[in-house]
């Protein structure tokens, strides 16, 4: 499955179902950049069982305040559009594989 870029208008239809992991993000965050070939890997890994959605903070405040979001990357798992866990700065793919297959 390849990763969704959501803004605030698709944010519910794409993380409404299932087990999502969010990336908050922006293209001027160095950490933000480091973690995205990490969730190309994951998102291989993890095939059908989760979706990763990746939110630009700068151009959909709405959601990104929404989740309180103070810096980034931040990363939330939801589960049927609820927030189930989240963690913030970057992660290696062990840590976040292990944050989304604990709530498949």
């Amino acid at each position: 499955m390849a990763i969704m870029h959501a803004t605030d208008e698709s944010f519910s239809t794409e993380t409404s179902e299932g087990v999502v992991l969010v990336d908050f993000w922006a293209p001027w965050c160095g950490p933000c950049k480091m973690i995205a070939p990490v969730l190309e890997e994951l998102d291989a890994e993890l095939g059908e069982k989760a979706k990763i959605v990746k939110v630009d903070v700068d151009d959909n405040q709405e959601t990104a305040s929404k989740f309180g979001i103070m810096s980034i990357p931040t990363l939330v798992v939801l589960k049927n559009g609820e927030l189930v866990d989240k963690t913030v700065g970057f992660q290696p793919k062990e840590a976040l594989a292990e944050l989304v297959n604990k709530h498949l």
